[in-house]
């Protein structure tokens, strides 16, 4: 090499430095080019380009010629565009590892353009099982200054590849020490193979346009997906639309989805997911077990509410650590994370965090909105399913204050209730049923208000309440029926009414004595012992809509064996698939069930209406069975004014046309 002095020493030495670059680049574009000799030589030219540099930054200010700053200010220019033209990737770190310069090949090399590597460790091009080696190899040439060569893969914009790095050590004039890397592909570089349905995976600068347009339906797609996943979900539990929300996500967007939802003031890990096989569902449990720790990725996401994107993962410990100290990051082996908090616009309620190994592609600004709008459907999803279990909760807890915690123990009488809400709809049944002692007998009253909702819960409660407070003193269950009606014409339930029955329950030696009223409510039905069944029509008004309703009385005579069937509409208007009405099946069905305990009688019927409607139920339904035991010792003879004959059976009522 030329050792001019001065100026023009140093232009001659710049020209043949230019001249030998010129020869380089074209021999690189040659068929059959050693890239390992071309490798060395472009080293040794930069060796060189940094004597030049360092030869004209020798002489002082006085001794500067004439024009001379102008002179080194232009081969400054041509120093920098010299490194960013070399045909061999180029990477100039600070001692500590961090990329200072990068030129045009470098960029070519991760997939990225030169800038975005500056302020970035080498490391986080490097794929996670070289890191640690690359690391060490570089801070031993900081310490040794001798130049090192180490074999990694580099992510590059197919996914990893296999590279070589040469690593040198320059000390410029005041004494700072810079690393110099050269990088070559080690061997020719093979496309990663890429997962199948993946979306955003047409990175860096051969993304074509009908890639990006695939990219862009496949999203639109997926965006589609989850809106009806979320739509669809008919058991409002958050867990289980956390769950599937990942189960669709994972694979699509990302490897590795993780869903963190905060409970109770801190970051919980709700789920975990990653790819099919035994392996990555050990992995799956491994993070599942560890919550997010203060400073990590999901927690700064949802303290701050805002996304985090990284092409390149470059600490390792952001997910946090497995027991024995393990990043779970290296576990899940993943270099790229994308996180966004899970939020209904108002309240974060958790973050999802996606992540992807180097095979994937690098997420892009495109992925970052998807994933917001994806957590923001999510979050309305939670908040949708919070609302609905709280109302449930709600209505579960008011339904509970309407009914009997438990039946009491009548003597003489077997009793069993149940009551099943309808199948769709949160909302508070106007269904209630009650058993309670009256003067020298026992009363049993089922009814039902028309409509749901809170009002029909309070002239439920009412309904119930009143029929108690006034059957204790008052022996007559038709006027209980009537001062009740009173009651409700002056609630101002609006065009709200209630259908009921009482019946007053007294032994008279071996067998019982019912007087029956009733305001509208339909049966009971009485099944004998051999089957015999008789559904009484209901009779009377409703309450709470005419002042002069009169309820209509029957009275029965049961005997050991015979078993009252209480019912609600919800039982006979349930319909089946055809279109047909329980109500037409039920006298057969009872018949079928004759003999059998009150229990019994009640678990079987349930199960025959829920059958017969497919599980489908249009109203709530309550059952109430009292079935005849023996007569208690020291039963009550009431007084014969309060007996009369049993009826005939009475036809039962058509219902009209529907």
């Amino acid at each position: 090499m030329s050792q001019g002095s001065g100026p023009g020493g140093s232009d001659a030495d710049l020209a043949d430095l230019a001249g030998r670059l010129e020869a380089l680049r074209q021999a690189a574009a040659m068929p059959g080019a050693d890239p390992r000799s071309l490798l060395d030589a472009a080293f040794a030219e930069l060796d060189a380009a940094f004597d030049v540099l360092t030869k004209l930054t020798e002489a002082g200010p006085g001794e500067s010629a004439p024009g001379q700053h102008d002179s080194l200010s232009a081969e400054r220019a041509l120093l920098r565009g010299v490194f960013q033209a070399a045909p061999t990737p180029l990477f100039v770190l600070e001692p500590d590892g961090t990329v200072r310069r990068a030129n045009g090949k470098a960029g070519d090399l991760i997939g990225a353009p030169p800038g975005y590597a500056t302020g970035r460790p080498l490391t986080a091009f490097v794929d996670l099982p070289s890191r640690a080696a690359v690391q060490s190899q570089l801070a031993a040439v900081v310490r040794t200054g001798t130049a090192r060569q180490v074999e990694c893969k580099l992510l590059g914009p197919d996914g990893p590849a296999d590279a070589s790095l040469l690593v040198d050590a320059v000390t410029l004039q005041e004494g700072a020490r810079l690393l110099v890397v050269t990088a070559a592909p080690a061997k020719p570089a093979k496309p990663a193979k890429r997962a199948s349905g993946a979306i955003s995976r047409e990175h860096g600068s051969g993304r074509t346009a009908e890639g990006t347009v695939r990219a862009m339906t496949r999203r639109m797609d997926l965006v589609i997906a989850v809106t009806r996943l979320l739509l669809d979900n008919r058991t409002f539990s958050e867990a289980l639309t956390i769950q599937r929300c990942a189960r669709l996500l994972a694979g699509d967007i990302a490897s590795w989805v993780i869903v963190d939802i905060e409970r109770s003031g801190l970051l919980r890990r709700q789920f975990v997911i990653g790819p099919p096989g035994e392996p990555s569902q050990v992995l799956a449990r491994a993070v599942r077990g560890d919550d997010p720790q203060p400073g990590s990725t999901p927690e700064q996401v949802y303290s701050a509410g805002a996304p985090v994107l990284m092409a390149h993962v470059e600490d390792t410990g952001i997910l946090g650590s497995a027991p024995d100290g393990t990043p779970l990051l290296i576990l899940l082996g993943v270099t790229g994370l994308l996180s966004v908090p899970i939020t209904d616009g108002s309240t974060v309620y958790g973050a999802l965090t996606l992540a992807r190994t180097p095979g994937e592609g690098r997420f892009d600004l495109a992925d970052l909105a998807l994933a917001e709008v994806l957590g923001q459907h999510l979050g309305v999803a939670i908040r949708v399913d919070r609302m609905f279990r709280q109302q449930s909760v709600v209505a579960e807890a008011l339904q509970g204050s309407l009914l009997p915690a438990r039946l009491p123990d009548v003597p003489g009488l077997d009793l069993s209730a149940a009551y099943v809400p309808a199948s769709e709809g949160l909302e508070v049944s106007g269904d209630f049923y009650d058993v309670f002692p009256v003067q020298d007998a026992w009363a049993i009253t089922i009814g039902d208000v028309c409509g749901k909702g809170q009002e029909a819960a309070a002239m439920t409660a009412a309904a119930r309440h009143a029929i108690r407070v006034l059957a204790r003193w008052n022996p007559d269950p038709a006027d209980v029926l009537a001062k009740v009606n009173e009651v409700m014409l002056a609630g101002d339930y609006e065009d709200r009414f209630v259908t009921a029955k009482l019946a007053y329950l007294r032994w008279d030696g071996s067998r019982l004595r019912v007087e029956l009223a009733s305001a509208g409510h339909p049966g009971p039905a009485v099944v004998r012992p051999d089957g015999r069944v008789d559904v009484l029509s209901g009779g009377g008004l409703p309450l709470g809509l005419f002042p002069d309703a009169e309820p209509a009385v029957q009275h029965l005579e049961l005997t050991h064996g015979d078993l009252l069937f209480f019912y609600s509409d919800g039982v006979t208007d349930a319909r089946s698939e055809d279109m047909r009405y329980f109500e037409d099946s039920l006298a057969d069905e009872l018949a079928g069930l004759a003999g059998r305990s009150a229990a019994e009688t009640t678990r079987m019927v349930q199960g025959l209406v829920t059958a017969f409607s497919q599980e489908e139920l249009r109203d709530d339904m309550t059952i109430l069975v009292a079935r005849v035991m023996d007569a208690p010792d020291g039963a009550t003879r009431p007084s014969p004014a309060s007996i009369t004959a049993r009826p005939g059976r009475r036809p039962r009522p058509r219902r009209p046309p529907r």
